[in-house]
């Protein structure tokens, strides 16, 4: 019930801080996770993602509050209650985000976390296997836990959508994680050998095989402060409430929606809000649970007139089939989660670098596998990727076991509105390249009788789903800054001996999936744990558009 470095939580950064904390064997790691197992095909296979965050097995089952301008609508918050956290349950995309997300995050205080200086970290991660098809090794890491792949892209639905972004006059990519994000070109993945690689694969349980890294089951209720330094975690096990004690530093990497919620039950955070809650403030960090940001997305879909798409398996009988062969072999459509291409844009001219990000999938579906079409279809996912829309988790009770309110506030900004409809007319100038003539019926939705800004803005107020992506709420930066709660080293500004690393430290949302920046993070906020020295610099150059002043389209169209 004691170790050096005591982490909360084993998803993507805390599994990524069990294993390097842990590396050298000259330090003690204890992992506090309520989840239970990631074993079964529900979480293993790839092709299985939409089940495990509709299970409460698997699944925190958060929802937001009622969003005022959605309708009030309550949009699910699904996160990882199982070990390797969300990365267990996501979709398994891998999005590094764009150089200039984080030369942002250092412009906003996050000294150190630059573009060349985070790249050397997710070069350390990753096990990259570009399968021969594309992508600079210069850019890309390799010997790292975390096995990055690519699809088989065996459907011509895949190569159509790529065509059509090249027709319609948008640049192409062959690595959007490497030199050049901007474009159309294959999606990457965590999958390996026909399984999910999550964090739990790829770092927490190599981390348990060494006799210094142990994992507790357990509820965390607080972090322990004694003299304005956290000295342990109170937990719950049953109806017993114990105490682990933390000989170095506590580490939080809960979610950017648990981990407000522990400082705050500890708290750190909102004076007037903790004292209004019943909780005697510890340290007034008014920026706790504040910053809240995500990702909205559309499904806009096309029926597909030749009869080669995933509806075909949309049924008992093929969903039967493709799990016996995944279960068997470990291949077929079970092995891939069906997003193997991709595209970012920016949205119109004057944009620097992009803010759309693209996900396609050759069946017309929603993501959390409800609601297909009748018949064959395909659709892009897509949103805007830096919504100026802000929201918050604050605390429902006192009580450790009640979830807290969460308010993302979407499309609280004009800037939304006009971003979503360019995504939408956008989508319908790539689906209407020659491309997909030969595969292009109706489309599904919006439909093509909406066309006028009216029209399309209930059509998003209606349909517009998250994509996941919540962060933000534990912002880092200068902490002079009152609304920062860590510093450029994760220290939780106003407590000694206490750390703080996962999605909720970002300054601003990257630019597409988070899994990929939330294990970085755990990586680079290892080596400031530990006091070793940073890995050195990057001298990288990424492209920048040259037209990115008068254009969106590529030169010469």
């Amino acid at each position: 019930m004691n170790a050096d470095f005591v982490i909360i939580g084993s998803g993507s950064a805390g599994s990524a801080m069990a294993y390097r904390l842990s590396q050298d064997g000259k330090y003690s790691v204890l992992v506090l996770e309520f989840g239970g197992s990631d074993i079964g095909p529900f979480i293993q296979m790839p092709a299985a993602l939409s089940y495990p965050m509709n299970m409460p097995t698997y699944d925190w089952g958060f929802q937001s509050e009622p969003e005022p301008h959605l309708g009030g609508r309550r949009l699910a918050t699904p996160r990882g209650k199982v070990i390797g956290g969300s990365s267990s349950i996501n979709g398994m995309v891998y999005v590094r985000g764009h150089p200039m997300d984080f030369d942002h995050w250092e412009d906003s205080g996050a000294v150190g976390w630059g573009y060349k200086n985070v790249l050397p970290y997710f070069k350390r991660m990753e096990n990259w296997h570009s399968g021969g098809h594309g992508g600079d090794p210069a850019w890309r890491g390799s010997g790292g836990p975390l096995h990055v792949t690519r699809g088989p892209r065996e459907n011509p639905l895949f190569q159509a959508f790529v065509d059509a972004g090249r027709q319609a006059g948008f640049e192409v990519t062959d690595d959007y994680n490497g030199e050049k994000q901007e474009g159309f070109g294959p999606m990457e993945q965590t999958v390996w050998k026909g399984r999910r690689w999550s964090t739990a694969n790829a770092y927490l349980k190599p981390a348990l095989k060494r006799p210094n890294c142990d994992l507790l089951r357990c509820y965390v209720r607080r972090v322990i402060i004694e003299n304005g330094r956290a000295t342990g975690v109170e937990i719950s096990r049953g109806e017993r409430i114990e105490t682990v004690k933390a000989n170095r530093e506590v580490v939080i990497a809960a979610s950017s929606i648990n981990s407000p919620k522990i400082l705050m039950l500890s708290g750190i955070g909102p004076a007037a809000h903790l004292k209004d809650t019943g909780i005697e403030p510890v340290a007034d960090r008014p920026g706790v649970g504040k910053n809240l940001q995500d990702h909205l997305e559309l499904y806009i879909q096309q029926q597909c007139i030749q009869p080669i798409t995933l509806y075909k398996y949309w049924n008992l009988i093929g969903k039967g089939l493709i799990g016996a062969q995944w279960l068997f072999t470990k291949t077929g459509l079970g092995a891939s989660n069906q997003f193997e291409s991709a595209a970012f844009l920016r949205s119109k001219p004057g944009v620097k670098y992009p803010d759309i990000q693209y996900h396609f999938l050759p069946i017309a579906v929603r993501y959390d596998g409800k609601a297909a079409s009748e018949g064959h279809g395909f659709q892009a996912h897509v949103g805007p990727m830096r919504s100026p829309s802000r929201g918050e988790v604050t605390l429902a009770s006192p009580d450790p076991a009640v979830p807290p309110r969460i308010l993302f506030n979407y499309m609280s900004h004009p800037q939304d509105w006009e971003d979503f409809r360019r995504c939408i007319r956008l989508t319908r100038e790539v689906f209407a390249q020659q491309a997909f003539d030969a595969y292009r019926g109706r489309e599904i939705q919006p439909g093509e009788a909406l066309q006028s800004d009216d029209e399309l803005d209930a059509f998003i107020r209606e349909h517009a789903e998250s994509a996941y992506h919540p962060c933000g709420t534990c912002r880092m930066g200068d902490p002079d800054d009152p609304m920062s709660v860590v510093d450029p080293e994760c220290r939780v500004i106003g407590v000694d001996g206490l750390r703080l690393a996962d999605s909720s430290i970002f300054p601003r949302i990257p630019n597409g999936n988070l899994n990929a920046p939330s294990i970085m993070t755990g990586e680079k906020a290892s080596d400031h744990i530990l006091g070793g020295g940073m890995l050195p610099a990057s001298n990288q150059q990424p492209w920048q558009n040259p037209d990115w002043q008068t254009s969106i389209h590529a030169a010469g169209r």
